[in-house]
């Protein structure tokens, strides 16, 4: 089972994909986040959201600067503040 995943910032819809898992840099530690989570919502420090397309796969990171991240019956939604493009 897949996980729905967005990325948005006060600009624009960065992403919006299924996934395999999500890991956050929440305030108070990182967290996992799988199809099915429980809800939760949380603060996110400035670091790394690392992408798992599929079970056992190489991670894609984006770098965040602050923001929030939501998980509900539909999904993984983060709010970032701002995503730090890398050269």
């Amino acid at each position: 089972m897949a996980l729905n995943f967005e990325l948005v910032t006060p600009e624009k819809l960065l992403r919006s994909e299924e996934v395999h898992m999500v890991v956050v840099p929440g305030t108070e530690g990182d967290m996992g986040i799988f199809a099915r989570h429980a809800p939760v919502m949380t603060t996110i420090r400035d670091g790394n959201i690392s992408i798992y397309k599929t079970a056992g796969g190489e991670a894609e990171t984006i770098k965040v600067e602050g923001g929030f991240a939501e998980v509900n019956s539909k999904g993984l939604t983060i709010l970032a503040e701002k995503v730090v493009e890398e050269d």
